[in-house]
This record gives structure tokens, C-alpha cells and sequence, in this order.
């Protein structure tokens, strides 16, 4: 820990105060008090602090300026601006309740009053503000009265600006005051308010920890976090601070109801739910900000001095704090691969951030007249301060119900959009639909079987070596869910348009104990708050689910379950192991006669059912009309996105084709980018060409520059080929993914990764290493003859050529080598 001192308009030393960063390496004071708690004085001061040069300007606003005040909040929103609520201004009185916005242009500041219609919270103090965006959350605090435990949400991108009150159903904190909140942005807690300690009104401190998350469907629920020790308890505190460093919660400072206690600095995981303790940090109502794996305090009091507030800034490097916690720098080393896989694709632009003030400011203006010159109920009109793509929902809610006694609980239900036209004709009193009667309880007892057997993230290290885990799910249960699937995918157009937030996973191949660490690692897709993410953000698979490993089965079944259960969150693309040809050879075929003995030539088989599942799979997905993706490439064929759609349902991939869309069929699911960036122009690939047609190529960049620009497109994201880290990017315009580590079990020094795409557009890579190795056969041996295989022989003929392709090599990872014409699948 050590002392920085800055130059330039040192502000005095004061608590209660706000530090925010708005830029990169920039940080923003407002208010608090200064002098000491006897004699104090509220300030409303802006000073810009920037970190490199290690220097304070204060800074002179003009505008709508707010009232000095002391235990308030404020947040950065985007680019040198932030905006504040609250607090309190002395003797007794409140702040109001507006909303103001501070914007930094050059060396001077302008400050907006945000026009609002209807209820606010009211004035309050020592409260939360958390921006989960685009909503500003606002929890807690003393409203002159009494502690509060209410949450209201301020939309920044919807128009007319209104609070609302969120009415959560769920177990709900203890009202408090003078607690902490941050944003979690990645693992478990992922897009969750998490608040902790605080003091109740009866004056004591608090030690919980909750998380507030907003569902897809609008709701709010509140979750109370596990803690692992039950013995082991964080130190009850209030007027502390929190900071989110990826997974960890930083706890720092703060004060107990014991007198001269001093508290230890406390981090919670909350993967593991583990807390740590270490030598503490001996402030309160002061303030807190991270750059990078560098922690930053100033202001507030420490227990020497408590009435006096302290002055300059203290700097604490994690890293060395964390010296002697591997599980704790693994998580450091984590994010900061994850922070510069961000900003490479995702470069701050400024382009209209000069606007957003003018945008307040003349949206304020335009409240003010409408005061002025209406008496009627205010209507206010205003663009949004963030740009944003509007675009229709693929669905809609239809609720129906038939008397005031009557139970609605199963009476909402989703249509989508071009089937609402439809809904007229089935309404009238005592409607059911004879076709929907029990469907639902009928899904739900088909899927659970298969999801409590094998969506287990938690308790995969569990599963014994080589066990098979459909024991006690038969053959018929497996043809119904195949059956329901097909249905659900044959709605399904080939070209998918989807939304964020979305994950996006690569190859599979029937690395089932893989799939179950990233669902244990970065939150799995089931509806429990702390552990699932499904309400919150889609799932985009990019096909080969099946072949090469020894768990295809259970991957497909688990897979097929889960787009059953949520259809609308669940994408899955096929790849070029998605076809009977192509899967008879490399294992899948071998899994299905080994875990379920049949012959798997009889059109009722499972292996045959699940292949006709396969061609009704979509070929291709475009997210936010931006980012097009894909299990294999562009080839050099297709010329529009509209061209893929035009591809019929059922579909079997030819490997000679004929047709135009045949061959647009094949070259999305075989073709590969070219292995260097310098390589303008399309190749054949004979490496891939498995069939030997001379159908398959690798496309070049010119390829990949005219297609993006015709389709207005930015960017290509693609698998069927290893990586060494799990994922490569290529003239920034395409990426690979490949979910399964270690290809084939020959390829030990491969990482397995999947990307996600937050709301706002950031990529982000989430890795995993290796497994350790284990006495699970992973991988299928295909090369031992099938003579030698029991029973084998009766049900599955091979020919040479299937036997010669069954010896080819698996595919190498992708990197810059030498072209070669050894073929592998």
C-alpha cells in the first residue's frame, strides 16, 4: 500500500463524497463534506483527477448545476459523463430527487437536469445506485424517516423517462442504509446488482450478501448468496465500499458497531462462494475505483484519526496482495486476458457522445416549455441518450381469461408475431385448445428425465469413468424427444436472426464432460438465478455436436432437451458431422450400437431418428444483423444471406452437388478461411475435400471483405477448426471457435473456448485448459478393426474407402503452416 501524490487543484480532504471513472485512466470528484464531523461543510466541486499524470483540475460547470451534498451517487454512463442522485446537503436536509448528468468536454463541464414524469423514489441518503444497463438501479438508503429497502429502475434508453418501483416476489433484504452495491459482469453472477452489509434500523451492521437480476421477461428477483463456511463469516460493516474484479467482490473499509474495531479487507468469490480475509484498509465513507489490478482510495476517515478526514490517495496492487492466493491471482490472470480480448474488437468511439448532452439539454428545455404552457397531464418526448437499433419482438404475449374468479395462471402464453393474426379465432368463452391440452406437462415430463441425468455442472467430477449416463432412459423416450424437437426446428427458418446477449460455443464432439465444465464455469442454461443465465441471454451452438468423443449421445439428447424447453433461447446450427455420410464413419454411429445395442441400418434406430433430426437443423445465424455465423464458412458460392433461406427443409447434404443450393449447403458447413491473412484469393482445399469432389475451398480475404460489405455485415464467426487458444481472429473481421480442448486426445496443448456477446456488443473469450487427465476413455478408437467389435459386423457394413477415412488424421489446429496435401477429417 502506498500514498500518491497529485499535483495541481488538490481538492480538500472531505468524506461522503463520489469518485467515479469516466474514462480510461480519468477519474471524477463530486461533493462530500470537508472539515471534520463537528464543523463540516457540503460542497458541490467537480475535480477531474487523471491517473497517469497523477493531477487534479478542478473543473467550473455551468447548466443546470445541483445543490452541494454528501452521501449521494453517482456512475459513469459513457464516455466522460456521469450522473448522480441523492444525498444529503446538512442540517438535517435532503437533496432532491432529480437526476443530473455532468458531462467533461475538454476542460470544462456542463451539467443537464434528466426530465422526469411521475413517482421517484423521494429523497434519500447513504442509498445504492448500480447501473445494469440500460437501467440505473437504486436500492436502499434513509429517506429522512427511516431505512428503506425499495428498488426502483430508471430506463437511460427509454423515452418518456419514468422511475419504477420494482415489486420483487422473492425473499427480500432488511431494509438498510450506508451499504455497498456493484455490478458483477462475468461468471456466476453475471449481470447481478450485488449488495452487501450496511446498518439496519435498529443501528446494527450487516454481513449478507444478495444479488438483484432482471429476468428476460422483465421481472426482478433478489437472491440471498450462499456463503460455503458457515463458521467462517465476513465482518458486519456499513459505510464501506465494494468493488467487482471479474468474479471476486472486493469489500473494503467500513466501520462496525463496535468502537475502534478495525476490519479486515474481505474478498467473496462468488464462483465458489468462498471469502477471504486480509490485513485491512482502515477507511470509512471514503471512496474507491480499480484500473486494472490496482486499487484506488481516497478521502473518508481512518480509525486513528475518525473525526478528521484523511487527504491524497492510497494505491494498493492486488496482485501482491493476492501473492500468496493462487485461486485468487488464477482469477486476476483470467480477466485480464478477458479485458484485452474486449477492447481489440471493441475500440471506444466518440462519435456521439459530443451529442448526448445536447440531447438532455434539449429534452429538458422542451419539459420546461410543455410546464409553462400546459395544465394537462405532462407528456414528454425525447431521443434516446444512447444510440440503439429498434427492432420488433419475434413473439408476443397473449393473455387470456374468461371471469374474475378465474385462475390465470396458465392463461399467458407466447405466439409468435406471424401466427398472432390467428389468436382472434380461438377466443370465446371456455376456449381450450384441444391440441395444447396437457402439452406442456406432457414436454416437462419427456425433458426431465434427460435434464436431471445429464445437465449436471456441478456434479460432473462425480460421474464414474466410462459410465454411461442414459442407464434407465429407454428407446422410446429417446424417439419422443427426437420427435418434439423436429417439430420445434422445423418452424425454424435456415437463416436464424438473433439477439444479445448471447454465448456462442464451437465444436463439441462429443466432449460432454467439456460442455459440463463451461456450464459450471461461465453459468449453465436452466432458470435458477445464481447458477443459470437462460433468462438473461441466448445460447448459440455452431454444430458437430456428435462423432470423435465417447459422449455424443449425451450431448445431442442434452442439447435437443434444452431447445425443447426454451426454444426461444436455444440455437442449434448443424455442422458437417451432422450428416448420416459423415457420422457412420467417425464414431457416432459406433456410440449408438455400443450404448444401445441396435442395429443401426433399421430406419427406427436411434442413430437413423437422430439424423433426421439433422436436416431440419438451421444452417446459419446473423446476430443484430451484424455478425454472421457459421460452423464452417462463406465458401465462394453464396453471394446473400436471403439465398440461405431459400434452402428447404428436409435437408441432406450432398457431397457432389448439383444445385446451386446444394452447393451453398456445403460449402457452410466445409469451408474454412484461408490460413493467411495475406492470401487475397479462394483455394481449393484438398485437405478437407475427405470425398474427393473438388467441391471445397478455403475463401481469401477479398472474399471475405466483399461479402461482409454486400451483406452489411462486420464480422464472421465460425468453428470447425481447432485453435491453439480456443479461438483465433483474423484480419479482425472473422473469428474461430472451438469449445472441445485437446482434439482427439493428440492435441494437448489446445484450449477450448466459447465468446460472449454482451448487450452492448462486447466479444469476450472465456477459455478453458486442458482436462486433467483422467480414466474416462474420451475419445472413440476408431481404427481398431470392426471385425473385432462384438456384434458390430451384422449392423454396420463399412466399405474400404469408409475404412481408409476412419485412419485419416485428426484436423490440426488452425495457425500459419505450410500447405500440405495430407487430408484429414
Amino acid at each position: 500500500m502506498e500514498s500518491v501524490n497529485f499535483a495541481g487543484d488538490n481538492p480538500q480532504p472531505r468524506f461522503g463524497h463520489t469518485i467515479c471513472v469516466i474514462a480510461p485512466n480519468k477519474i471524477a470528484l463530486f461533493g462530500g463534506a470537508v472539515g471534520d464531523t463537528g464543523r463540516y461543510v457540503i460542497t458541490g466541486d467537480v475535480y477531474i483527477g487523471d491517473i497517469i499524470l497523477k493531477k487534479w483540475k478542478r473543473i467550473e460547470a455551468s447548466g443546470n448545476v445541483p445543490t452541494n451534498r454528501a452521501a449521494h451517487q453517482a456512475l459513469a454512463i459513457e464516455l466522460n459523463q456521469m450522473i448522480i442522485f441523492g444525498g444529503a446537503v446538512g442540517g438535517g436536509g435532503l437533496a432532491d430527487d432529480n437526476l443530473y448528468v455532468f458531462e467533461l468536454r475538454d476542460d470544462t463541464g456542463t451539467w443537464v437536469t434528466v426530465p422526469v414524469i411521475g413517482t421517484t423514489p423521494g429523497r434519500r441518503y447513504g442509498h445504492t445506485m448500480v447501473l445494469i444497463k440500460p437501467y440505473l438501479i437504486v436500492f436502499g438508503g434513509n429517506t429522512g424517516q427511516e431505512p428503506v429497502n425499495d428498488v426502483w429502475s430508471f430506463n437511460l434508453e427509454k423515452s418518456p423517462y419514468s422511475w419504477q418501483k420494482l415489486e420483487c416476489s422473492s425473499e427480500q433484504p432488511v431494509v438498510r442504509v450506508y451499504h455497498s452495491a456493484a455490478l458483477c459482469s462475468t461468471g456466476s453472477a453475471n449481470g447481478m446488482m450485488v449488495t452487501f452489509g450496511g446498518r439496519t434500523n435498529d443501528q446494527s451492521a450487516l454481513n449478507d450478501t444478495w444479488g438483484l437480476r432482471r429476468h428476460r421477461d422483465g421481472r426482478w428477483d433478489w437472491v440471498r448468496a450462499p456463503y460455503r463456511s458457515q463458521t467462517e463469516q465476513p465482518a458486519q460493516r456499513y459505510q464501506h465500499s465494494t468493488l467487482f474484479l471479474g468474479t471476486l467482490m472486493l469489500v473494503i473499509g467500513g466501520r462496525s458497531n463496535n468502537v475502534g474495531e478495525t476490519l479486515p479487507f474481505e474478498i467473496y468469490d462468488t464462483e465458489t462462494s468462498d471469502w477471504y480475509k486480509f490485513q485491512p484498509i482502515q477507511r470509512f465513507r471514503h471512496s474507491s475505483w480499480l484500473v486494472e489490478q490496482f486499487l484506488y482510495l481516497h478521502g473518508g476517515f481512518d480509525s486513528d484519526q475518525p473525526n478528521i478526514p484523511t487527504e491524497g490517495i492510497l494505491k494498493i496492487d492486488l496482485s501482491k496482495r493476492f501473492a500468496q492466493t493462487p485461486q485468487l491471482l488464477k482469477q486476476m490472470n483470467t480477466i485480464k486476458a478477458d479485458q484485452s480480448f474486449t477492447q481489440s474488437f471493441n475500440p471506444k468511439t466518440s462519435q456521439t457522445l459530443a451529442q448526448t448532452q445536447d440531447q438532455f439539454k434539449k429534452t429538458n428545455q422542451s419539459a420546461l416549455a410543455q410546464q409553462k404552457n400546459q395544465n394537462s397531464q405532462q407528456q414528454v418526448r425525447v431521443s434516446s441518450a444512447i444510440n440503439k437499433n429498434i427492432r420488433l419482438a419475434n413473439q408476443a404475449l397473449v393473455a387470456m381469461t374468461y371471469g374474475p374468479e378465474e385462475d390465470i395462471t396458465n392463461q399467458v402464453k407466447k405466439v409468435p408475431i406471424d401466427k398472432l393474426q390467428d389468436e382472434h379465432k380461438k377466443l370465446g368463452p371456455g376456449f381450450q385448445d384441444p391440441n395444447s391440452q396437457n402439452k406442456s406437462q406432457f414436454l416437462d415430463q419427456l425433458c426431465q428425465p434427460f435434464m436431471q441425468n445429464l445437465l449436471i455442472p456441478k456434479d460432473y467430477q462425480q460421474i464414474p469413468p466410462n459410465s454411461n449416463l442414459l442407464t434407465g432412459i429407454k428407446k422410446e423416450m429417446i424417439i419422443k424427444l427426437c420427435d418434439e424437437v423436429q417439430r420445434v426446428l422445423e418452424k425454424e427458418p435456415n437463416l436464424l436472426r438473433l439477439r444479445r446477449p448471447i454465448k456462442i460455443y464451437g465444436n463439441l464432439n462429443g466432449q460432454y464432460l467439456d460442455l459440463m465444465r463451461f456450464f459450471d464455469h461461465f453459468k449453465a442454461p436452466y432458470d435458477n438465478l445464481y447458477n443459470g443465465d437462460i433468462d438473461s441471454q441466448d445460447y448459440l451452438f455452431l454444430g458437430d455436436y456428435v462423432d470423435r468423443g465417447s459422449r455424443s449421445l449425451e450431448i445431442i439428447l442434452l442439447l435437443f432437451t434444452l431447445k425443447i424447453k426454451y426454444s426461444d433461447q436455444i440455437h442449434l446450427l448443424r455442422g458437417h458431422h451432422e450428416d448420416p455420410k459423415v457420422n457412420k464413419i467417425f464414431g457416432f454411429a459406433d456410440e449408438c450400437f455400443i450404448k444401445f445395442a441396435e442395429d443401426i441400418m433399421d430406419p427406427n434406430s436411434i442413430y437413423q431418428r437422430i439424423n433426421r433430426v439433422f436436416q431440419y437443423m438451421p444452417l446459419a445465424a446473423v446476430i443484430e444483423d451484424k455478425i454472421f455465423c457459421v460452423h464452417g464458412g462463406i465458401g465462394q458460392t453464396m453471394r446473400t444471406l436471403d439465398e440461405i433461406e431459400l434452402i428447404q427443409k428436409p435437408l441432406e447434404i450432398v457431397h457432389d452437388p448439383k444445385t446451386y443450393q446444394q452447393k451453398i449447403a456445403l460449402e457452410l458447413l466445409w469451408s474454412d478461411p484461408c490460413l493467411q491473412e495475406e492470401e487475397l484469393e479462394n483455394q481449393l482445399n484438398p485437405e478437407r475435400d475427405i470425398f474427393q469432389n473438388k467441391q471445397i475451398f478455403r475463401f481469401g480475404t477479398n472474399r471475405i471483405n466483399k461479402f461482409l460489405q454486400e451483406n452489411s455485415l462486420n464480422m464472421i464467426i465460425r468453428s470447425h477448426e481447432p485453435t491453439m487458444e480456443g479461438f483465433e481472429r483474423q484480419n479482425n473481421n472473422v473469428i474461430t471457435i472451438f469449445s472441445c480442448p485437446d482434439y482427439c486426445g493428440n492435441q494437448p496443448q489446445c484450449k477450448g473456448s466459447i465468446l460472449t456477446i454482451s448487450k452492448r456488443g462486447e466479444i469476450i473469450p472465456k477459455v478453458i485448459l486442458p482436462a486433467t487427465p483422467i480414466q474416462e476413455q474420451r475419445w472413440m478408437d476408431l481404427e481398431e478393426p470392426i471385425q473385432r467389435k462384438k456384434g458390430f459386423a451384422k449392423y454396420l457394413v463399412i466399405d474400404n474407402n469408409e475404412a481408409l477415412l476412419r485412419k485419416r488424421p485428426s484436423t490440426p489446429p488452425r495457425q500459419k503452416r505450410p500447405f500440405s496435401q495430407k487430408q484429414f477429417k
